[in-house]
């Protein structure tokens, strides 16, 4: 019956909790609350190890509390609910895309969107780049030499792999290099 339970309340926090994970928090704790599957003082404890671990917050919230009220089957249920209802919309939503990218106007469209999307993508790496880099941020007032001897190196490697290869380096590969280098100037 537990299984039943959490698949249900997590499936109402897939499909109710629009704008990111956070948003999805008072729906999760209103759910736990009313089950008395935990108090409310241990949400923040929750959410803590929620963040700590990777994936957004709302599936590890839900894996975390089916895990604890079901085990590893309850985790799973809990965690396939949660994310059920955004599976089957975008699935809809390719549908649709694919029947409107005939259309000539749609697809134009969208072709200007790719620009604008990869400008906004290269500003927020600039501006982050620059933000642990340049002196100046507010919170620092120091220049971070070794941010910068670790963007640079990982920097040539990204668009050197372009040159080499037909799509270049893999992002994961990259996130283990830039690890790599972050143990080694940073240290442990």
């Amino acid at each position: 019956m537990i299984y039943l339970k959490l698949f249900l309340c997590f499936l109402k926090v897939g499909f109710f909790a629009f704008g990111g994970g956070y948003a999805a928090v008072p729906l999760i704790r209103e759910t736990m609350l009313a089950n008395n599957w935990f108090e409310d003082d241990r949400l923040a404890d929750m959410i803590a190890v929620s963040e700590s671990t990777p994936g957004p917050i709302m599936v590890n919230l839900a894996t975390y509390i089916g895990a604890t009220h079901g085990g590893v089957l309850g985790a799973i249920v809990a965690t396939a609910a949660v994310v059920l209802p955004a599976f089957v919309i975008i699935i809809l939503l390719m549908k649709i895309m694919k029947s409107a990218m005939k259309n000539d106007g749609i697809r134009a469209a969208v072709d200007g969107l790719k620009p604008a999307i990869v400008g906004i993508i290269l500003a927020t790496g600039i501006h982050m780049a620059l933000e642990n880099i340049v002196p100046g941020v507010p919170e620092k007032n120091i220049f971070e030499l070794k941010a910068l001897i670790m963007t640079v190196p990982l920097a040539i490697i990204y668009f050197g792999s372009k040159k080499v290869m037909k799509n270049g380096l893999s992002p994961i590969l990259l996130i283990l290099i830039s690890g790599v280098f972050g143990v080694a100037l940073y240290g442990i």
